[in-house]
This record gives structure tokens, sequence and C-alpha cells, in this order.
């Protein structure tokens, strides 16, 4: 049986670190490196392939605002400030110059947006699909990097934003979803193609919480990424999980959504634990980072599995928890 993704970086890219601390074992979605006495740069890269991460039909200029704004969500996830980034492209024929300057009209509208700077990369040809690569930078203050592995038994377990409209919004650009109402189709959309990194939220969640990583896969299968990092179990409160207005609707009308809603992936939240005594702190948080955040579980004892409880106490079964690569 060939190996999945998470099993390949154990076996094929870790070694590879050569037990650098700046690697942080490859568990996070970023590196950390020594800037100054007081700041640290964090460095993280994500690659986005047509097909995979969006659709060749979508808007050029959405395309290249997810590229730049999922990178933005991990630095926002490590609690950092942005403040550039590198881009590679690999073009195929198929994308004119109209589609490509396009394409740089919304990177240039993002980076006047989020404050930053393109600062290099590359560009070549490909005779497959469109596929990008964004490193960003950030910075954060020495010491406070935000980490999957924290969490602790007895912690509250939070997300902000809303779940499950980007899985969603993903069977809306499929024209899955015709007779979902036009508003909530155009809200889920928009949350697929355009996503909202939680920069000041983020930021404001330094020393508040103790681990944090962004939904990026699903929520069941990133919380038990921080579950493996930090050697403990989870339960989620079906009950507690956020959904949007729009997202509700398309559950309401197909109620096996609610299960992609939790595992598809493509929200762009933080996920992160905190200590009960800082649920205080965890909301102040939240009034500053201007979004609002749910309680929707606790940190156990036991081994690193996310159980997912629904109203009555029962444990839901999961076919799938999340998004893998291979």
């Amino acid at each position: 049986m060939a190996r999945g993704e998470f099993d390949t970086i154990a076996a094929l890219y870790v070694p590879l670190t050569r037990g650098d601390p700046a690697a942080l074992g490859l568990r996070d979605d970023a590196a950390r490196l020594r800037l100054s006495s007081r700041d640290e740069l964090v460095v993280t890269t994500d690659a986005l392939v047509a097909g995979v991460h969006f659709l060749d039909r979508d808007p050029p200029a959405d395309i290249a605002r997810k590229a730049l704004r999922t990178n933005l969500s991990d630095v926002a996830a490590k609690g950092a400030r942005p403040i550039g980034y590198f881009l590679s492209v690999a073009r195929p024929r198929s994308w004119t110059d109209a589609r490509m300057d396009a394409f740089a009209r919304g990177l240039a509208a993002d980076g006047k947006e989020f404050g930053v700077p393109l600062l290099g990369g590359d560009s070549t040809g490909t005779p497959g699909p469109l596929t990008l690569s964004i490193t960003a930078l950030g910075k954060v203050r020495r010491g406070g990097m935000l980490l999957r592995a924290g969490a602790r038994p007895g912690d509250d377990v939070w997300v902000s934003g809303s779940i499950g409209d980007g899985a969603i919004g993903l069977l809306v650009a499929r024209r899955e979803l015709p007779h979902l109402a036009g508003k909530h189709r155009r809200m889920l959309l928009a949350r697929y193609r355009v996503p909202q990194p939680r920069l000041a939220l983020g930021r404001a969640l330094v020393g508040v919480a103790s681990a944090c990583m962004d939904v990026s896969d699903g929520l069941v299968a990133d919380l038990g990424h921080i579950c493996s990092a930090s050697k403990a179990g989870a339960t989620i409160e079906l009950d507690a999980v956020p959904f949007s207005q729009a997202a509700t609707a398309a559950i309401s009308a197909r109620p096996a959504l609610r299960k992609l809603a939790i595992s598809g992936g493509d929200d762009y939240e933080l996920l992160f634990t905190a200590a009960p005594a800082a649920r205080a702190k965890v909301l102040k948080a939240a009034r500053a980072g201007g979004v609002p955040v749910a309680r929707i579980g606790h940190i156990h004892a036991g081994a690193p599995i996310v159980l997912v409880e629904d109203r009555q106490g029962g444990i839901l079964r999961m076919a799938r928890t999340g998004f893998t690569h291979y």
C-alpha cells in the first residue's frame, strides 16, 4: 500500500531537516527562524493546483487572492504579522495574457489590503494545469509563535467564524446545489473562492491560546493534527460548531452535508485551544480580531483521537475526517 501524505512527510522529508529546530519537525505549517533578539521570522509555503485547490474556470483574480490568502492564514495561525511573500507560477498555454493580467490585479488588490509586497519568485511554463506556490513571511515576538503542540487536557477547543462554508461552496462552484437560494449560493461561493485570513485574531491570541492552526483540511482532521502534536485527545460537540445561515440552509436541504461541513476543509478559520481560565481573554481577543469565536469542545487525556459527539451524547461515525492529497 502506498504511503499517505503525512506518512510520506515523516518518512522522506523529516530526515532532511537534520534535526534543525527551525523546522519544528515539520509538524507545523511554518518554520521559525530567529530574526533578532526580540523577533522571530515565520516562513510558510503552500502550493495550489488547478483542479485540486481551485477550479480552472474560477475568476483569475479570485485564484490569485485565494493563493495569497491561504498562506496568510498560516501566518495568522502562528500569531504573526505578514511582511511579504514570494510567488512561483507554472503557467499553461491556456492561460492567456488577459487572464494573467487579471491574476496580477487580484494579487495587487490583496497586497494593498494586507500590506504585503511581492519580494520575488519564479515563472515557468507547464503542459499541465496552472500551478502556484507562495512562500509567505511573517514576524512575531520571540517566544510568541503559536504552535500545534501545547494543548493540554482540560483545555477548551475554539474555532473562529463559521465552519463548512468552503466545502459546501465547492459544491456550489461545481453547480451541484442549484436549488439553494441565490444569496446563499453567492455567500458560499465567495467563502470558497476568497477566504478571509484571521490575522488580527491570530495576533491577539498570542499568550492566550495553548495551541493553534487554521482549518484547511477539515475541522476534525485539523483538530487531529493538534491532538497528535500535543499527545492528547479531543471531543467536538457537534451542536456547538458554528454554521453560517447559508450553510445551515444547505444542510437543511441535504442533511448529509453536515458531515461534509466538519470534514471538507477550505474554511481557513482559526482552530485553537485555551485553558478554561482564559475564556474572558479569548473573547477579548475575538473582539480585537473583529471575528466571533465559538467554544466547540475540549481536550482530554488519551490517544490523539478526535470524537464528534451528537446532541444525544452519541459518537458520530465519520467515514472521512478531512482532505488529504494522496
